[in-house]
């Protein structure tokens, strides 16, 4: 397909980084947004045949801030077989996500500059949006995770791991946040109290005893340990995927200027019941929760309790799903439904659209430090996309785009789905078509 210099989107319901709406147009070049107004003259009568201009038709949508999806785990190197850079960056265009960060359980583990270079090779050669990669963690603290370039932050797993990227000794975990000032994310689960109830159900086999095993009390041990190293050594500490009410309320207490959270729209949208309808597809680490574990996080999301929206976009095939319980992987799929989710809830009521974007674009921008993303302004990069929010149509097994092959979504009535999405002022999804001719970029962080 042609690559083009110049964009104009005409006639969009735009968000402006104050909140409001302005019906007009938006003018990029060369990746950035030049200019925004109610009417740009000229440009699509008269176009400069050596600019390569495209235009947009946009009556009727909505045009919002690509999607940053803080927590993706996308399996490549070395399990290809559930998803893969270029796939999951498929879905991710359909979904209005124009850029992740993506996670080290791989094979190898991203623990040194090395495997963080090949990944980084990787997604420049494959991915259709903008990406970047944490250094995972291990209990022997490496030099790495001060000076490898360029990743958001320290990945910690204190539980639901096995193997060298586990790390819940103490020694440990006060080397990492002793050294350095580079952002530290933790996952939040208690090994020892995960083991422990373990053996106390280990005549179970039903899914649901999943969230029994990773009991709310395991989260909250380990949130409140991460808590406490962050304020004994200033160090910033994002709290990935809070799935608890307890944590929630914890939070609300005693909350750092440094810290921030994240949470899953699975973990305000879905519940213990939905292993009753899906099975293991239900099963993620964290776990679901109680009904009233929703209800609690949505208002500290509400409230800024809770600071922004990751998936945790965690394949696995049917098949594997299929195995039964213990024996199934933790994790679903959701860059391709996050955004109709939460738009969705907005028109519900639940809350508003410009929070959506600030919650899944605006906020993950400045709490990573990525410049010029997540607001629709001139001079910022023209990562977009264009929702309809007046349409409304299932979540469909036969349109999934990840490799995987299903959602765990599938038959919810959504709205706001991706009409158009921009990557680099580029059309990478359009109408149901992806240009996989596009490649993003290398984020970069700290800005």
């Amino acid at each position: 397909m042609t690559m083009r210099n110049h964009l104009l989107i005409r006639q969009a319901r735009i968000l402006q980084p104050d909140g409001e709406f302005l019906q007009g147009d938006v003018l990029i070049q060369e990746g950035k947004i030049r200019q925004i107004g109610p009417d740009i003259p000229g440009l699509a009568e008269n176009p400069d045949p050596d600019d390569n201009l495209e235009v947009i038709d946009a009556v009727g949508l909505t045009l919002l801030p690509g999607v940053i999806d803080p927590q993706v785990h996308f399996r490549e190197p070395g399990l290809e077989y559930k998803e893969d850079l270029f796939t999951a960056s498929c879905a991710c265009a359909r979904g209005g996500v124009t850029s992740f960060l993506e996670m080290p359980n791989t094979r190898p583990l991203t623990t040194t500059q090395a495997t963080l270079d090949d990944k980084l090779a990787r997604a420049a050669r494959s991915s259709l949006v903008n990406y970047g990669f944490f250094i995972g963690a291990t209990a022997e603290h490496l030099p790495d995770l001060v000076e490898a370039h360029p990743s958001p932050g320290i990945k910690i797993f204190m539980g639901s791991m096995k193997g060298p990227l586990l790390v819940d000794d103490q020694a440990a975990l006060e080397a990492i946040f002793s050294q350095g000032d580079r952002l530290i994310a933790v996952h939040a689960e208690d090994r020892t109290r995960i083991e422990e109830r373990r053996q106390q159900f280990s005549d179970r086999t039903d899914p649901a005893v999943h969230s029994e095993i990773q009991d709310n009390q395991a989260a909250l041990i380990a949130t409140k340990r991460a808590l406490s190293l962050s304020k004994k050594y200033q160090r910033r500490l994002h709290i990935l995927h809070l799935s608890t009410g307890d944590e929630a309320l914890l939070l609300r207490e005693d909350k750092p200027s440094w810290v921030t959270a994240e949470v899953t729209p699975q973990h305000l949208l879905l519940n213990t019941s939905a292993y009753d309808t899906i099975g293991t597809l239900a099963q993620m680490n964290p776990p679901l929760r109680s009904p009233q574990d929703n209800e609690i996080l949505w208002q500290a999301l509400l409230d800024g309790v809770i600071d922004f929206i990751a998936t945790d976009h965690a394949p696995h095939t049917l098949e594997e799903k299929a195995q039964g319980y213990p024996n199934t992987p933790s994790g679903m799929p959701g860059v391709e439904t996050s955004l109709p989710l939460m738009l969705t809830q907005a028109m519900q009521g639940r809350c508003t659209v410009p929070q959506v974007a600030h919650w899944m674009s605006t906020a993950v921008a400045k709490g990573y430090g990525i410049p010029n993303k997540g607001a629709i302004a001139p001079g910022y990069d023209a990562d977009l996309v264009l929702v309809d929010l007046n349409t409304y149509r299932p979540v469909l097994r036969e349109e999934v785009v990840s490799k995987c092959g299903w959602n765990s979504f599938e038959g919810w009535n959504l709205t706001g789905w991706p009409v158009v999405t921009i990557v680099g002022g580029q059309v990478v999804y359009d109408h149901g078509k992806l240009n996989t001719d596009i490649r993003g970029k290398a984020l970069s962080f700290g800005g």
